[in-house]
């Protein structure tokens, strides 16, 4: 990877072999369609999809893709991701294995739904109580 840091996430993908880049794209892409109200950001120097706040990152390392659904999302499928290495709202996909995408589109798309009850949740501890 080169020693600039990204800005967008076509340049953070651009500075990997090209084998990294596919997979990246791949996820990348799944990202998009399960969250396609999401934007897409570099945060903490990777990857990062946002709606209403951080939705999720990904990064890649030299044996492994690191994603990141912060810990209620890695919480919800701790079943699913007991075959990797994960860590508090972290787990690693090991390039040696095929890129999980399937489990990655249910993992986003439950930190969409936790995403979008974000403001409906902010908003009514907003709006003033009747009395």
């Amino acid at each position: 990877m080169t020693t600039a840091k990204p800005d967008t996430i076509d340049v953070y993908i651009a500075g990997f072999p090209e084998e990294v880049q596919s997979i990246l794209e791949q996820i990348r892409a799944t990202i998009q369609a399960a969250a396609p109200g999401a934007t897409e950001a570099i945060s903490y120097g990777i990857p990062t999809f946002k709606l209403n706040g951080n939705l999720v990152h990904f990064a890649a390392f030299k044996n492994h893709i690191g994603f990141y659904p912060a810990p209620t999302g890695a919480e919800a499928f701790k079943t699913e991701l007991s075959v990797y290495k994960t860590g508090k709202g972290s787990v690693q996909f090991p390039f040696d294995k095929p890129m999980p995408l399937d489990l990655i589109t249910k993992i986003v798309a439950f930190r969409v739904q936790q995403m979008q009850e974000k403001p409906a949740k902010k908003k009514a501890l907003d709006s003033p109580q009747s009395e």
